[in-house]
């Protein structure tokens, strides 16, 4: 049997984890002094009703070599071959948890793939592998197949607010006072694994007008699934979607809650689309 596993910032829920068989281990969010599993021990709304209230930023804690090995373990000593996908490389260690811990278990029966993504980015190639695993393909092909479709992935995001890169330290003080005074909202992209600024529009509509200029410059390939998340902001995320009717079937779309290891940053509020590039 192959195995599919990834990190709980790929934003899959529950539910869909368990329709499909694959395991998802969860990086650690901590406000202070008090830690949470991100998707366990906090839910979505917890972590943004936290956030809201938060002087300082809440951190994140990556998935450490030993919980990997574990889960290596579990399956490879059940004859099972593993497929990992984690978050990108340059977000968080947890890939290079993911490495240390094959290389003690068994490197030739995992393959281990560095997403260069995150949220519901990493969420569509974890969704590809199923797909792959389930027409019968096996662990070397779903690996070749996946790193095909890596830098193919596009993810575009307008953010509600500043207040998350402030305090992040992303902005200065000066910038998100002025930005928050006229309504700016900035659109965001992961470009080689990092999260990058793009552009920034005045207003919710004019930003979903950006996030659908960006989606017809770079169109995707109608062969993948196509997926919209938000950040607590589920009437948003239905606005937006609207936007995108005239150019796809929305009723077809994956939908995503952003959780609280990429909430942290983005805030709530936050509205994107990815899907995989001709």
């Amino acid at each position: 049997m192959i195995r599919i596993i990834t990190d709980s910032t790929s934003d899959i829920s529950k539910e869909r984890r368990e329709e499909t068989g694959i395991d998802i281990l969860p990086l650690q969010i901590n406000f202070g002094s008090e830690s949470f599993k991100d998707g366990v021990d906090i839910t979505n709304e917890e972590f943004y009703q936290r956030l809201e209230k938060a002087d300082e930023l809440p951190t994140t804690s990556q998935i450490n070599p030993y919980e990997f090995t574990e889960l290596f373990n579990k399956y490879i000593n059940s004859g099972d071959d593993i497929v990992c996908i984690t978050i990108s490389s340059h977000l968080s260690g947890t890939y290079q948890s993911a490495v240390t811990a094959r290389e003690s278990v068994c490197p030739e029966r995992i393959r281990l793939i560095d997403s260069r993504n995150a949220t519901f980015g990493l969420g569509l190639l974890v969704e590809e592998a199923v797909r792959l695993r389930d027409s019968g393909a096996s662990a070397i092909e779903i690996e070749a197949e996946i790193l095909r479709l890596v830098d193919k992935v596009r993810l575009f995001a307008a953010l509600d607010t500043l207040r998350y890169l402030k305090l992040g330290g992303r902005i200065s003080s000066a910038s998100a006072a002025v930005g928050s005074l006229l309504g700016i909202r900035p659109i965001i992209s992961v470009i080689d694994g990092k999260v990058e600024a793009i552009g920034k529009a005045k207003g919710k509509n004019a930003a979903f007008g950006e996030l659908l200029k960006q989606y017809e410059k770079d169109p995707p390939d109608p062969n993948f699934t196509i997926a919209f998340g938000h950040s607590n902001s589920p009437k948003m995320l239905e606005e937006c979607m609207a936007v995108f009717s005239s150019v796809l079937d929305i009723e077809k779309v994956r939908k995503s809650a952003i959780g609280s290891t990429v909430g942290t940053y983005a805030g709530p509020g936050a509205v994107g689309i990815a899907y995989i590039a001709k």
